[in-house]
């Protein structure tokens, strides 16, 4: 009797070992990844992003989310994407070996010992003929996986360290990224399924800081995308003294990174200043403190408009509010504008000289004459001490290393309501030779002209109430 139930126990562990996909029982975020509905749409996303602080499943995620679609073993609560057919999948990650060992390693087992294969999350009983990888011991290059309709699903395992010309020629029905792959090979990935109208999904930390993949799910999701991010509270396995002690071993520059799955703020961004630094919840403003409006001409790129308090007697900037919105014609700007304060002074680059296409006048005209207060000069620096107003130039980097300066002094301080500088903010960075990269920073422009011009920032003018005397008072002469 006792021989039986140690025989049954044993097997009941082999068959939880072996039969892992079984037994996932998704925390919250990841529940939300696997169901997310793309960007304007109602339908299961094309392309997802889980963007997480380190050690809390994100990798995990991603491989039971690949075993089903290459085995169309589906879990009743699943949500997501279905494929009633045998699939084809490209699996990387950034080098061969953590590809191996993280991906593979995850799907099926530790590759060091052949004994442990189908303990991952594709079931032993239906892992078929495997081709190993040249060069890197133990790796897959590929691998068949049994479909339940009856044919033979095929994973792929790359590596970005292999270039680009290694995702060149697939058409995948499933690609998974597991960690966030460079511009060139994601858009590979991206290219691999058009033809099969595919999905992509990519589980990552953002240890690369703001980088255009990185910014495109978080600024500027498009139709059929969804980004579902998680921190270390979301994963119930990581105690509150676990993770006070996880963050007292990380460098402070990485702990919102690897605890919150925020990206590295690294040397190329242009203000390398924490965002716990600079924001402040919304308050009403003080009566006293000057306002001014700084503004970015656009149309193809957006057009901003940035609104700011000056307290005077601290020389401290709050933005308050902002406005950014493309392809979009002036008066409809100019509504937005006066709706936050008719009476406060607008300030504009040298380009509100141009000629708008419309009336034939300068856009500073234009805006004028649908009820802006547009300030009377062109946006300048502050002159030298002892030249004359307009004297101070137009220079990009004085205004850059004075909003620096007021960051640094605790004299520069946003509302978190402040959506535009908050997503061109985190993205804001300069290449490696030293030049700001001038894409979506038309807020941050709109800002700097606010700034650097706050000496013409004007208080609300309050008449105070007429006080009306009696004849017979008043009439003192008589």
């Amino acid at each position: 009797m006792l021989d039986d139930a140690l025989e049954a126990i044993q097997g009941l562990d082999n068959y939880t070992k072996e039969h892992r996909m079984e037994f996932y029982k998704p925390y919250d975020y990841q529940l939300a990844f696997h169901s997310a509905k793309g960007h304007g749409t109602n339908s299961p996303a094309k392309q997802r992003g889980l963007m997480a602080a380190n050690q809390i499943g994100k990798t995990r995620s991603g491989a039971e989310e690949t075993a089903m679609h290459l085995t169309g073993l589906y879990p009743e609560w699943w949500q997501g994407e279905r494929f009633s057919h045998a699939v084809q999948c490209l699996v990387a990650s950034n080098t061969n070996e953590t590809t191996r060992d993280r991906c593979q390693g995850e799907m099926f087992g530790d590759p060091t010992d052949e004994k442990l294969l189908g303990t991952g999350s594709v079931p032993k009983h239906l892992i078929g003929e495997k081709v190993r990888k040249p060069g890197v011991p133990n790796a897959y290059d590929s691998i068949l996986i049994k479909h339940t309709s009856g044919g033979w699903s095929k994973a792929y395992f790359r590596a970005y360290e292999q270039g680009p010309k290694k995702f060149m020629g697939y058409r995948n029905d499933v690609t998974w990224a597991d960690e966030e792959p460079p511009l060139l090979i994601w858009t590979q990935m991206l290219r691999g399924t058009i033809s099969t109208d595919g999905i992509i999904y990519v589980t990552f930390t953002p240890e690369e800081g703001m980088t255009q993949v990185v910014a495109g799910f978080i600024n500027d999701l498009k139709e059929g995308q969804a980004l579902i991010r998680a921190t270390w509270d979301d994963a119930p396995h990581l105690t509150a003294e676990l993770k006070d002690q996880k963050l007292q071993q990380l460098p402070e520059h990485e702990r919102a990174m690897r605890a919150r799955g925020e990206p590295l703020m690294g040397s190329g961004l242009v203000f390398p200043i924490s965002e716990e630094i600079l924001s402040v919840e919304p308050f009403e403003i003080p009566l006293h403190f000057a306002r001014i409006n700084g503004i970015d001409f656009g149309w193809d790129h957006p057009f901003a408009c940035a609104f700011i308090a000056v307290d005077r007697d601290s020389d401290t900037v709050y933005i308050y509010d902002g406005y950014r919105k493309r392809q979009t014609l002036p008066p409809m700007h100019a509504a937005a504008i006066k709706a936050r304060g008719d009476w406060i002074p607008t300030v504009w680059p040298h380009d509100g000289l141009n000629t708008d296409k419309q009336s034939g006048k300068p856009l500073r005209d234009v805006y004028s004459e649908n009820g802006v207060n547009m300030h009377h000069q062109m946006f300048t620096n502050p002159p030298p001490v002892g030249e004359q107003e307009g004297k101070g130039g137009n220079s990009p980097e004085v205004g850059i290393i004075e909003m620096l300066t007021m960051m640094e002094t605790g004299r520069f301080k946003v509302f978190t309501t402040v959506k535009p500088f908050w997503e061109e903010f985190r993205m804001y960075h300069r290449k490696s030779d030293g030049k700001i990269v001038a894409l979506n920073d038309d807020f941050i422009c709109a800002v700097r002209h606010a700034v650097m011009m706050r000496r013409h920032a004007t208080t609300k003018s309050v008449r105070a109430p007429v006080q009306h005397i009696s004849a017979g008072i008043s009439n003192w002469g008589n």
